[in-house]
């Protein structure tokens, strides 16, 4: 019997087994492809942060402790790849005497390199010019002491008289910061910007040169071991952390107190775990949704047809079956769907990471819960009703054609407002300003989410399902008069008739409104997540950037009108804005000091409202125009310091004229959060003009250059070539790829076309594919009206006037709740956006067109229905 019941199944009603297949093969391949993804962005991550670091530890040798010893035994480490000993100098200062004057700068660093550690260590030193062997000058060095290849620089040690050296060459350290760091010292207790005078010497050179300062200043001499690991880390960037610093903790107990362990490689893993993090949730916030989505589309699809199923199980029934046989053949239609829907859906993910994200294929163990989620959604969408029908329906009740469905009861409605009060509940406690939804304490193996953040767009999502489903219910119960107005257009004399129709029969018309109005809300919260991330990783790379093209040279050697006027004439380049750039100290406090010009840097700076507070960015500019003395201060310092609107806040700048630090009274106008180029934390910004009158000096040493957003790189290097090797030259594509986080770095392009192809499917499929099947199952009575006299255009005003309701209905719904996950899911998920943003980006082309599918979705189920309503009835009802 089974067999012949499946070839049944198979021949008369394949068609809708095709459709409840697909359901699942959707929500298989979403779960197998952004499952697939969530993996290869956990070792994307850290193959990525791995190559990030150039040296991975540096080991500094303690007070006393014999370099020679401390560099064996850390070569002796288990995992060591190479280890080279470095030498850290400390001089008083630099001379150097070019184009006939003499110029000076103060205390810096002397390195001593052995001769392979550029090859050894490839990402630490950039030859800029002259060789890259011998004397080497970092570029900041370089400009400030005018110096070139060839010229002599005499290095100050203290209390022994000063050695003169050729320069080789000229350097950029790309990586100073860690390169300079202070080992053992935690993170808010580091040097807050690298040396400004740095020169590189050979081993041997810098032996020569320091040596004899070691024994009376062993204060200003010290050696490091830099070292190379091996990088056999977990692809999970959490499990890559735990494994790094358990290594270096256990080779600081193995050197027993001789060295101390910089751990650079644990530094980027602990950044990039939480981003790992950020990546889950991201799955979880924007993927499992699609998924659940795609499970009730497969419910809907099944209980189109649920009415036939049970006037089939009553005939059965009614000839001697048994409930286990009921089952039985409810379970070869389960297993039928799941086979189909789980191998289609298998397939089309394997076709889609190749597309979207050039894999080979997708993940094994993703594979696997892919393919018993669809078993589940099978089984739950076909086998359960089926129970529940066999074991509670009557024979009498299973042949009943059209029932009668309850009106909701007001316990309904509390539940529904039980369940918005609680996502706004939870919504406020979540986005506060101290909210963090991933807690990563730097230096701990520990990571906490708050997954109670994940309950506000949850209990969303269903108090917008139950509110679309109660009012949907009561416009079809209640809403008879309205009903036929709106229906009388399209249905004639029958808009009575068609309103009392949906009336009696609106399970349909309900399931199809409330799924589409769940997948229109999951497509635009979904595309409105993703234009507001690409805005916002726009609006960081300008931040960092600064301008399409950025130009910075030291302070001692800023630009004039006469280089900002070269810059200018530079093929490609729109406007060139001076920004100045000094330090100052508030208080003990060193902090970054930028002049700017009021009138232009608003354009210039590409500023928005959310970088600063207590007024618009074109407020607070005018302000400073207003008040030549005005100062804008980070949040950070206003809070430390206690400043008000109007306190005078004096800064110790230098002086251009003397060399010498003077004290220059400003007043506190402002609070500013973020400014291109300016550090995260501390930063000033004041007018430029005020400090050229007060300091002596207008130069700028950045110029922030517009290209008009095209051309950035060609224009970098015409500049590049313009100025030489002393002016360190930027453009915004590479900011862009560098400056990105791990999470940002990976593939979300291709993440947000299979999103947002997905959300196309599901609400087309929610739209059309429900209500083909509802209008199929009223076939019967389609053609029960043509035999009674109903003329084709009353019949198909019958079909227009409820695709048009479930059009008209699910849209409404879905762009209301769509708008109100998308605000929730950007304030939830603040921590992605970096910085946050002032406002979503809206998608109206991608919206556009999903509303434009979803609507042609619905014509065409109503045009083959329309189709199935003109043939003659007798033969409609002897196919039925």
């Amino acid at each position: 019997m089974i067999r012949m019941w499946l070839s049944g199944l198979l021949r008369v009603r394949g068609g809708r087994l095709l459709a409840t297949a697909s359901g699942v093969m959707v929500a298989v391949a979403l779960l197998s492809v952004l499952g697939g993804f969530l993996s290869t962005t956990r070792a994307t991550m850290t193959s990525q942060s791995v190559r990030s670091v150039s040296v991975d530890w540096q080991v500094q040798v303690a007070d006393g402790a014999d370099p020679n010893g401390v560099l064996s035994a850390v070569r002796a480490l288990a995992g060591t790849k190479k280890a080279l000993p470095v030498g850290y100098g400390q001089t008083e200062g630099l001379d150097a005497r070019t184009g006939g004057t003499l110029q000076s700068t103060g205390p810096g660093s002397v390195l001593g390199l052995p001769a392979d550690y550029a090859s050894v260590f490839p990402g630490e030193i950039r030859v800029l010019a002259g060789s890259g062997q011998g004397v080497l000058l970092a570029q900041q060095t370089a400009a400030n002491l005018h110096a070139a290849p060839g010229d002599t620089v005499t290095v100050k040690r203290a209390g022994l008289p000063a050695v003169p050296l050729q320069v080789a060459g000229v350097v950029e350290l790309p990586l100073a910061d860690s390169l300079f760091q202070k080992v053992g010292a935690p993170p808010q207790s580091q040097p807050s910007a690298p040396p400004d005078n740095v020169v590189l010497l050979p081993e041997q050179t810098w032996h020569t040169v320091f040596d004899p300062l070691a024994g009376p200043r062993p204060d200003l001499v010290r050696t490091q071991i830099h070292t190379l690991r091996g990088h056999d880390l977990p692809a999970d960037p959490a499990a890559a952390y735990t494994a790094a610093t358990g290594s270096a903790h256990n080779a600081e107990v193995r050197l027993a107190g001789t060295g101390l362990v910089g751990d650079n490689l644990g530094a980027v893993l602990d950044a990039a775990r939480s981003d790992a993090l950020y990546a889950q949730l991201l799955f979880l916030f924007l993927g499992v949704p699609g998924s659940v989505l795609a499970a009730a589309l497969t419910w809907a699809v099944a209980q189109a047809g649920a009415g036939r199923r049970r006037r089939e199980q009553a005939l059965l029934r009614a000839r001697g079956a048994t409930l286990g046989r009921l089952m039985g053949l409810a379970a070869v239609e389960a297993a039928v769907v799941a086979v189909a829907g789980t191998a289609g859906g298998l397939a089309l993910a394997a076709l889609v990471s190749r597309t979207a994200f050039g894999t080979a294929g997708i993940s094994p163990a993703w594979a696997l819960v892919a393919s018993a989620a669809g078993v589940v959604v099978a089984g739950a969408t076909v086998l359960v009703p089926a129970r529940f029908d066999a074991r509670r329906a009557t024979v009498v009740s299973g042949r009943t054609v059209v029932g009668r469905r309850p009106v909701p009861r007001p316990a309904w409605w509390a539940l529904a407002a039980a369940l918005l009060a609680g996502s706004l509940a939870v919504f406020r406690a979540t986005s506060t300003t101290n909210y963090a939804l991933v807690l990563a304490p730097e230096g701990t193996a520990s990571l906490s989410v708050d997954y109670w953040a994940f309950a506000g767009p949850a209990l969303l999502w269903a108090a917008g399902a139950v509110l679309a489903w109660l009012l949907t219910d009561g416009l079809l119960h209640r809403g008879g008069p309205v009903l036929r107005r709106l229906f009388r257009p399209a249905a004639g004399a029958l808009s009575g008739t068609v309103a009392a129709s949906l009336s009696r029969q609106r399970g349909t018309v309900l399931r199809s409104v409330v799924l589409l109005a769940l997948a229109c809300a999951f497509a635009a919260s979904t595309a409105v997540f993703n234009s507001t991330y690409r805005q916002q990783a726009e609006v960081d790379a300008v931040l960092t950037n600064g301008a399409d093209v950025t130009v910075t040279t030291s302070t001692a050697s800023a630009t004039g009108p006469a280089d900002i006027a070269k810059v200018a004439a530079v093929p490609g380049v729109r406007h060139v804005e001076p920004l100045q750039h000094r330090f100052a100290y508030v208080g003990a406090d060193l902090q970054d000091l930028y002049g700017v010009q009021p009138a232009s840097i608003v354009s210039a700076g590409r500023l928005q409202d959310a970088y600063f507070s207590g007024g618009t960015a074109g407020a607070l500019m005018d302000r400073l125009a207003g008040r030549p003395d005005g100062l804008l201060v980070s949040a950070e310092t206003a809070h430390d310091f206690q400043l008000h609107p109007g306190d005078q806040v004096r800064l110790r700048l230098t002086d251009a004229r003397t060399g010498q630090p003077r004290t220059v009274p400003f007043h506190f106008a402002g609070v500013v959060k973020e400014f291109p180029t300016a550090p995260k934390d501390s930063f000033l910004v004041a007018n430029a003009s005020y400090i050229a009158r007060t300091t002596g000096s207008g130069a700028a040493s950045t110029l922030l250059v517009d290209t008009g957003g095209t051309d950035q790189r060609a224009v970098a290097a015409r500049a590049r070539a313009l100025l030489g090797p002393n002016a360190h030259i930027t453009d915004l594509p590479s900011s862009r790829t560098a400056i990105g986080s791990s999470l940002t770095a990976v593939d979300l392009a291709g993440l947000t076309r299979v999103e947002l192809g997905f959300a196309l499917v599901i609400a087309a499929a929610a739209g059309g594919l429900v209500l083909a099947l509802g209008l199929a199952e009223r076939r019967r009575t389609l053609a029960l009206a043509s035999v009674l006299g109903a003329r084709g255009r009353q019949l198909s005003g019958f079909v227009w006037s409820e695709a048009a309701l479930v059009a008209v209905s699910g849209l409404a719904g879905g762009a209301v709740l769509g708008w109100a996950l998308s605000r929730m899911l950007v304030k939830v998920l603040s921590g992605v956006f970096d910085p946050p943003p002032s406002q979503i980006a809206v998608p109206w082309a991608y919206l556009s067109a999903m509303a434009g599918i979803t609507v042609a979705a619905l014509a065409v189920a109503a045009w083959a229905a329309v189709r199935h309503a003109r043939r003659p009835p007798l033969t409609e009802l002897r196919e039925l």
